[in-house]
C-alpha cells in the first residue's frame, strides 16, 4: 500500500523540527491547568496500558507516567522518538502511523491523541478513528486535544525556527464528536476553553469510551 502524502510531509517537517520543538514545548503544561485536568481525568479512568499517539518528543507521556499510568509513546517521526528516548531513556517510544498501528486488536485500556490528530486531512480521520477503536478494549478510553474551527486547513511555511511544508486543521468539535459516534466511541467528557497566550483559536478536549 502506497503511503499517503500528507504522511511524508508530516513525517519531513517533524523530524526537520524535533530538538526545537521539544525544548520550546518542554515546560508548557507547568501553565496549562486544563491541559493537566484532562490528563489526570484520563489517567485515572485509564486502568491498564495506555498509548499517547503523536508523542513526539514525550512530554505528554512522561507526564502520564508520572500519574502512574502504564504508557508508552508512538510518532510517525523518527528523530521525534530519537528525541523522546533521549529525554525519557526509562519510557518507551516506537514508531508507527495513526493510520496503520503496530498493535493488536483490543491491546489497550487507553489512548491518547494529543493535538497529534490535526495534520490529518478530515476526510481520512474516519480511518483513524477506527483504527484507535481497533486497538482500544471495550470500555477503553480515548483523549483528543485540538485547536477548533471548522476543518479548514492552515499551511505552515516556517515553525519551531524552521523552513517546513505541512498543513494543520482546526476542527469543529461537533464533527469530531459524529465521527467517533460512527466509530464507536460513547461521549464522556467535553471541553472547549477560550485561546491563551499565543493561541488564535479555541482549544478542544474530548473525552470518549469505547
Amino acid at each position: 500500500m502506497t503511503e499517503p502524502s500528507f504522511l511524508r510531509e508530516i513525517r519531513t517537517a517533524y523530524d526537520a523540527v524535533a530538538a526545537d520543538y521539544a525544548e520550546l514545548l518542554r515546560d508548557a503544561l507547568a501553565g496549562s491547568p486544563f491541559d493537566r485536568a484532562m490528563l489526570g481525568a484520563f489517567a485515572e479512568l485509564a486502568d491498564g496500558p495506555v498509548a499517547d499517539l503523536g508523542c513526539g518528543p514525550g512530554r505528554i507521556t512522561a507526564h502520564l507516567a508520572s500519574l502512574g499510568t502504564d504508557v508508552f509513546g508512538v510518532d510517525l517521526s523518527p528523530e521525534m522518538i530519537a528525541v523522546a528516548r533521549r529525554l525519557h531513556p526509562g519510557l518507551r517510544f516506537e514508531e508507527g502511523s495513526l493510520l496503520g498501528l503496530d498493535l493488536p486488536d483490543a491491546e489497550l485500556a487507553g489512548a491518547v491523541a494529543w493535538y497529534s490528530i490535526i495534520h490529518t486531512p478530515p476526510e481520512h480521520l474516519p480511518a483513524v478513528f477506527a483504527e484507535f477503536a481497533r486497538v482500544l478494549k471495550p470500555g477503553g478510553h480515548l483523549l483528543l486535544a485540538f485547536q477548533t474551527g471548522e476543518g479548514q486547513p492552515r499551511h505552515l511555511s516556517h515553525a519551531y525556527g524552521h523552513d517546513l511544508s505541512l498543513d494543520a486543521y482546526r476542527l469543529s468539535p461537533g464533527n469530531v464528536v459524529k465521527l467517533l459516534t460512527e466509530a464507536g466511541f460513547a461521549m464522556h467528557a467535553q471541553l472547549v476553553r477560550e485561546p491563551e497566550g499565543p493561541e488564535k483559536t479555541p482549544q478542544a478536549y474530548l473525552l470518549a469510551r469505547h
